[in-house]
């Protein structure tokens, strides 16, 4: 199956059958070079493992291959994608997922890890998947943690020697949340906004964009330290599994759980929670 359809909305690329005028060569962005043009692929309509692929020379440092359409990256949405191929003649390339993050407006996101992990061709003809998980949230088994992307480009890098010949099978991208998302109708998770948890960096936005989210639902702060490092206002119900540093300068107003035992559970400090409630 090519498509994954969530919400109506349709993440997985359209099949090399469909023309290669919407696979590059390149970055995968507007007006970069296509398969349908560049001369070092075609596609092959009939292959002994393959129903339809691409097939590609690697005449390049590293070789790319992109969809050129834009799949959306959804707060609390992780995506699979995964990709099949197979080394036909010469030298053996790797062969890892990879993308490029954009924002709304088409800007390139920077700072983001663009690769998953990376596997070596070893065999004529042994079909190879490989596969990397990307969302916003970051989270354990997340390859490629895109806060703030609003979309990617998709596809693979092949690495290593020139030279080689491989195919490969349709790319597909599922719709994998389920497995990271605990109790979804209830809990709203700050890390799918952007949080990091790591006790520096400002988390101050993803808190208050998952509350903007949260719809009557639960605010989920993860184990962690989250540093708040502005004033923040949770109009919703929070529920604490780790805890948040502030300045003592700024607030932190909790309209849902404003008491005692709910700072408490913020700071994880009895002084200090006391402090900030009678501060907020």
């Amino acid at each position: 199956m090519n498509k994954a359809i969530t919400g109506g909305i349709v993440f997985a690329p359209l099949p090399f059958s469909a023309g290669l005028g919407v696979w590059s060569s390149g970055d995968g962005t507007p007006g970069s070079d296509t398969y349908a043009v560049s001369g070092t692929g075609v596609f092959v309509a009939a292959d002994q493992d393959f129903s339809g692929c691409l097939e590609v020379q690697k005449t390049t440092t590293v070789a790319k291959v992109r969809y050129m359409g834009e799949t959306p990256l959804l707060p609390g949405c992780y995506l699979q994608v995964r990709a099949k191929l197979k080394a036909v003649a010469g030298p053996m390339p790797a062969v890892r997922i990879a993308g490029y993050p954009a924002f709304a407006n088409g800007n390139k996101v920077s700072g983001l890890i663009e690769m998953g992990p990376s596997t070596q061709l070893t065999t004529y003809g042994e079909v190879v998947e490989v596969s990397a998980i990307v969302a916003t949230g970051d989270r354990s088994g997340v390859d490629m943690v895109w806060a703030n992307a609003a979309y990617g480009h998709f596809g693979i890098d092949l690495t290593g020697l020139s030279g080689g010949l491989v195919r490969i099978d349709d790319i597909e991208i599922e719709d994998v949340t389920s497995v990271f998302v605990r109790d979804m109708l209830s809990m709203v998770d700050v890390r799918d906004y952007g949080s990091i948890g790591n006790g520096t960096t400002d988390d101050s936005a993803a808190f208050e964009a998952a509350d903007a989210a949260a719809n009557g639902r639960t605010v989920l702060v993860p184990a962690g330290v989250c540093k708040l490092a502005n004033d923040v206002t949770i109009e919703s119900k929070i529920k604490f599994e780790g805890t948040v540093t502030q300045p003592t300068s700024k607030r932190f107003i909790l309209q849902k759980g404003f008491n005692y035992e709910s700072y408490l559970n913020a700071f994880g400090d009895e002084t200090l929670a006391f402090k900030k409630a009678f501060q907020a």
